[in-house]
Formats: C-alpha cells, structure tokens, sequence
C-alpha cells in the first residue's frame, strides 16, 4: 500500500469534513477508520490504471462513491472522503437523536470529485493550539497532519500505546471547540515541528525526515521567512546525520565527523532556501540557527570554521531569544574565536545548574590546559548527562584526561 500517499490525502480529507460541520475529534477519528479500509484494500498503486478492491466499496452506499465495481481509482481522495463521511455518520447515529441523525443523512454533499481546498494549514494551527501542552501537540500533529498511526507515534517516543491513545484523546477534547478558520499562531506551529525534529528518530518511523517532510508542507502553504528559515535548518542539520555516531552507537564530535560523508545535497537546498529568507530582511531566530549550521557546513575542515562570525550570529540569536541555551552555546563559539579563557568569562555568567554547563567547562578548561580541572568536571558532567549516549562520550573524555595525568 502506498502509505505516502494517505499521509498526503490525510490533511485535506480531514478538513473537508471538518468544514462539513464535523467536529475535529469525530472528524479526525473517522479518517482514521477510512485510512484503515484504504490500507485494507487499495491496490498497492491506486492510480487511474489500477483496480480497486470490490469489496472497499461495501463501505459506500450504492450510487455515492464516485467508483463502480471493479472500476479503476479515479479520485483517491474522493474516496477517503466518502468513507470517511460514512463512518462519520455511522458513529453519530450510535449517539445522536434520531432527527439530528436525519439531518446530518440530508446535508450528505452529493458524490462526486472533492474540493481542491487545502486545509493543511488550518489543521497546522489548530493542531499546535496554545491550550496544547508541547507533547500533546506534537502527538495531535503526527497523527492529524503526519497521518501517523497511534501506534506509530507511540513507538517512535517509546511510550504504550495505550498512553499514546489517552494523550491524543485528551488533545483532541481540548481543541473541539476551536473554531477551524480562526487565525493561527505560526510561532506556535514552528516550536512544535521544532520539537518533532529534535526528537529525531526510534522505531520505525524516523521523526526527523518526518519533520522536514511536514515543515515542506508548511512551507509550501504559507510565505515566511522564519518557515524557510526552519527547514533551512533542519535540512543543514540533518545533512551531519550519518557521521554523528560512531558503528557502535558512540558520539562523534562535530569537529571529528568525516565531513565528506555529509549530504551535499542537502546542505545546497538549505542554503539556498536560507539565503532567500534572508533577503527579505525579516530575520527571526530559526534563520539565525540556520545561519549558524551553514557557516559550521560550509567549513571543509574544523579548523577552517568562520568562528567569529559564528559568534556575530549568536549575538543576534541571543538578542532574539534572551535564551541562556544559546548563551551558552555562544560560550563555546566565543572559546573558539577569542581563546578559552574568553569563553571561560563569558560562561561565568551562567546559572551552574544549565543543562550541559559543566560539559562546556569542562572542554573549555582543556583548551586552556587545565586538564585536572577538566578531568573532574568532564566526569561531574557525565553523572549530569540527559542521555546515555551523551554520559558514555563524557565518561571516556574524563578516562582520557585522567590516563594523561597519571602518566
């Protein structure tokens, strides 16, 4: 079965019904259904020169699909909407009053091709609702634009499904009453793609090339710079993806990847999307990161890195942001233009209980030469660490500095 298909079909079939006077949870639970008879039964390539399944038309009353029997598919998304129309009907009769029921059955459109509207952009905001919390936003996302299953999802952030289920179910109670045409928040929807793309990737859905693929949609439906800014960056980052581990799942520096295994290709396309976005003088803190990860892809070699324009960008992405991340990401940029006594300074500043403060003195306080002090924090660092890869890498550069001081 053709899955990038339905997920394309997905967005569209969902607002269709919406604006048929649907409600989002009903709604969005009816494509799903439809979405499972698809994968029952379309034909591996649902094109014009294919066959449909006969018995996919048992979920249509007769005379209203837009196929006949052992017809060839002519609209697959005529008939995801079809279907999904009918079971939406169907679970409305299961709770409806009996003349709201005889309503609904009246203000059925006649059949025949779908409407070319788009509502992908309207399902984006209403998906990444400010009443959301960030996890259940990105769940809703995966699953309403995505067209993921709850499975799917629940295996890529390594969660029971069940709880998965209950997550997406209390997201979608949440956004019911949300008018479908109100003006979204686009910042609002950017962190949440942002989110989906840091998670990068478990199971068997890879969350990263997800995330590329529902910021092109977004991209593609709405004109500005900071969503080209944001898929400038995922594509310049996920281009380092292959040499960011090691065959035995270590982590490998940025300063040690084998720079001619990144993906060229992709790191063209982000620059030229990026350079676009910033033509138009509009800057925001996506375009400046994008900015930054092209001026560490455009560096044949570490050594070669533009560091003190790297530090310029970080100047203007802390001016955007006031984020004590990127001030301490800026520390490190700052160590390597000016030496690492300056990047010492500027880390001073820093609340001691940042995340990955102390494994940036640590690589600071080597740079500088006190490896006794960078042996302790490097090993205070891994105790701290978010992830185990993460613990494993700091553990080693601590066995590393203490083996020389020993010596």
């Amino acid at each position: 079965m053709n899955e990038a298909l339905l997920r394309s079909l997905t967005p569209s079939v969902l607002g269709i019904l919406v604006r048929r006077g649907a409600d989002f949870a009903a709604a969005e639970d009816a494509v799903q259904d439809a979405l499972v008879e698809a994968l029952r039964f379309w034909p591996a390539d649902p094109s014009p020169s294919s066959e449909l399944h006969p018995r996919a038309l048992n979920f249509v009353r007769a005379g209203e699909t837009p196929l006949s029997r052992g017809d060839p598919i002519r609209d697959p998304k005529g008939w995801l909407v079809t279907v999904a129309w009918r079971k939406f009907l169907d679970a409305t009769r299961a709770d409806a009053a009996r003349r709201r029921r005889e309503d609904l059955v009246d203000e059925e459109p006649p059949p025949g091709p779908a409407p070319a509207v788009d509502d992908t952009l309207q399902l984006y905001f209403l998906c990444a609702h400010p009443s959301l919390t960030p996890s259940s936003a990105v769940a809703l996302t995966l699953r309403a634009v995505g067209g993921l299953t709850t499975r799917q999802i629940a295996h890529a952030y390594l969660v029971p499904e069940a709880t998965m289920a209950q997550r997406i179910s209390r997201a979608k109670r949440t956004v019911s009453g949300v008018r479908f045409d109100q003006p979204g928040d686009v910042a609002t929807v950017l962190r949440v793609l942002y989110l989906v793309f840091n998670e990068g990737y478990s199971g068997e859905v890879d969350l990263a090339a997800e995330a590329i693929r529902l910021t092109r949609q977004l991209a593609a439906a709405i004109d500005h710079p900071e969503v080209a800014g944001l898929l400038a960056l995922m594509l310049l980052h996920h281009a380092r993806r292959a040499t960011r581990t090691a065959p035995d799942g270590s982590l490998v520096p940025l300063a040690e990847q084998d720079r001619s295994r990144w993906d060229t290709e992709a790191i063209a396309e982000g620059v030229e999307i990026l350079q676009a976005a910033l033509a138009r003088d509009r800057l925001g803190e996506y375009q400046a990161q994008a900015a930054i990860a092209a001026l560490h892809a455009d560096a044949p070699t570490a050594e070669e890195t533009d560091w003190v324009q790297i530090v310029e960008w970080y100047d203007e992405l802390a001016r955007l942001t006031d984020s004590p991340v990127v001030r301490l990401n800026r520390a490190v940029a700052v160590g390597e233009a000016d030496g690492p006594r300056a990047g010492l300074a500027a880390l001073a500043s820093l609340n001691d209980t940042l995340p990955r403060r102390t494994a940036v003195a640590a690589y600071l306080h080597e740079r500088d030469g006190d490896l006794t002090t960078a042996a302790r924090l490097y090993a205070e660092a891994a105790h701290k660490a978010p992830n185990l890869a993460e613990r494993d890498y700091l553990t080693r550069q601590a066995a590393r500095l203490n083996a020389r001081l020993s010596r």
